[in-house]
């Protein structure tokens, strides 16, 4: 072999080999890399197992409290099991949805969310309501992404439209001054008729009857997390009638007389159904600072604008069915301010059961993870969001939690849940 074609083979196979080594350089580093990630995966596993946690909290001798907003001292005790939903009773309840036809892409999104956090497990019904018939298509599409029954109904227009009582020529000035001033949805009709149909006419549909809890969707929303229990089994176990999530400040443009029906009303009772003595009237109108916080917003009335924001509920029929409800929602009713003004279906109802129930009949689902744009929520506890499988972000500026204009804070002290804040009272 010439000279030159040595050369040209030289040439050729150092390169070559170099490559190699590099290669074999590069391998053994991915896999010491991979085993590192192994060994890191392996220790995190071990340190949030559920039979480990829950061994480790039955060992210790006092109970262990979480960083977190949670009042349930059993809260890492529930176990995320699989097969835990076969073979279970489900509660009377049913998942409810008010949704329009256009809104499907957004229903199917909330459904989704819930599906995976919660319904594949259980398989509850799903209820539609709209005011106009679903289409074929809204009605395909649900179908599919539900693990349960669906059923569909049309609400009827006695229930859903104005009413004929409301003076026109004073409606319609209320919408142009309400859109002057930049009322949020202050010239929209069909938003008035949302809140009066959510406030007072929601629980008398026919399609309804049978159940006794209703869990509220509403298209767009998500839930972050793997829900730690059944909440219908816990209404019905603690004998609970409203559950929420949030807790905000209302705008008060939108309800500038709603307290002093409120107020009239509770003369009217004269104690019959409003028992101040075990109610969460403090709740309403505490506008003391707690902790660094004074309220966000002042108000004209004794009313703090404290509610619970109703897109997340759950709730007790029977109570929304029941005599005392209905005559305290009629009495707002026949003020005309759900479309003289903009009144919203959260404040009528939390004003309605901090007045009616005793406080510790409402809980606060602290253990759901939950958004509606532009808040959400989110678990404070790294053990919780890991447990529960959480995707959300604890430092998001739109989580509520117990920033200022959060009630989250004053219904630890004035109606049911952190109890040492009461201690003094």
């Amino acid at each position: 072999m010439n000279w030159r074609v040595k050369l040209v083979l030289i040439s050729v196979t150092i390169p070559l080999i170099y490559e190699c080594f590099k290669l074999g350089g590069l391998y053994f580093r991915q896999t010491e890399l991979e085993q590192s990630y192994a060994l890191r995966s392996s220790v995190l596993r071990s340190k949030y197992d559920d039979e480990l946690k829950k061994r480790y909290v039955f060992e210790l001798e006092t109970e262990m409290k979480l960083s977190s907003h949670t009042y349930d001292n059993n809260a890492l005790n529930r176990r995320r099991d699989k097969n835990a939903a076969r073979g279970y009773q489900r509660e009377n309840a049913t998942l409810l949805m008010l949704v329009r036809n256009m809104e499907l892409e957004g229903a199917l999104d909330s459904m989704k969310s819930l599906e995976d956090s919660f319904n594949r497990m259980y398989h509850y019904d799903w209820t539609f309501m709209n005011d106009v018939p679903f289409s074929p298509e809204f009605i395909e599409a649900t179908t599919a992404m539900a693990s349960g029954r669906t059923q569909y109904a049309l609400i009827p227009s006695e229930d859903w439209d104005r009413p004929q009582w409301i003076n026109e020529t004073r409606f319609e000035e209320a919408l142009n001054t309400m859109e002057e001033d930049g009322v949020l949805y202050g010239n929209s009709k069909s938003y008035r008729n949302m809140c009066r149909f959510n406030s007072g006419y929601f629980f008398r549909q026919k399609i309804l009857d049978d159940y006794d809890y209703y869990f509220r969707v509403e298209p767009d929303v998500r839930y972050f997390c793997d829900f730690p229990y059944d909440p219908f089994r816990i209404m019905r176990e603690q004998q609970k009638i409203y559950g929420f999530v949030i807790s905000l400040y209302e705008y008060e443009n939108t309800i500038e007389s709603l307290w002093d029906a409120v107020s009239e009303y509770i003369e009217k009772d004269g104690g019959h159904d409003i028992d101040m003595n075990s109610n969460s009237y403090n709740f309403l109108t505490d506008k003391s600072k707690i902790g660094m916080y004074e309220p966000v917003t002042g108000s004209h009335s004794d009313y703090n604008l404290c509610h619970f924001w109703s897109n997340f509920e759950i709730g007790d029929l029977n109570f929304f069915r029941s005599e005392k409800y209905i005559k305290f929602f009629e009495h707002l009713d026949a003020k005309g301010g759900f479309y003289y003004e903009r009144w919203g279906d959260a404040p009528v109802h939390s004003i309605a059961v901090a007045l009616l129930l005793n406080k510790d009949e409402i809980i606060h689902f602290d253990g759901i993870a939950y958004e509606h744009q532009p808040f959400n929520t989110c678990p404070i506890s790294t053990t919780l969001r890991m447990d529960q499988r959480c995707r959300c972000d604890i430092a998001d500026e739109h989580n509520i939690g117990i920033t200022p204009h959060s009630c989250l804070m004053r219904w630890w002290k004035n109606g049911s849940g952190k109890s040492f804040l009461r201690e003094d009272n």
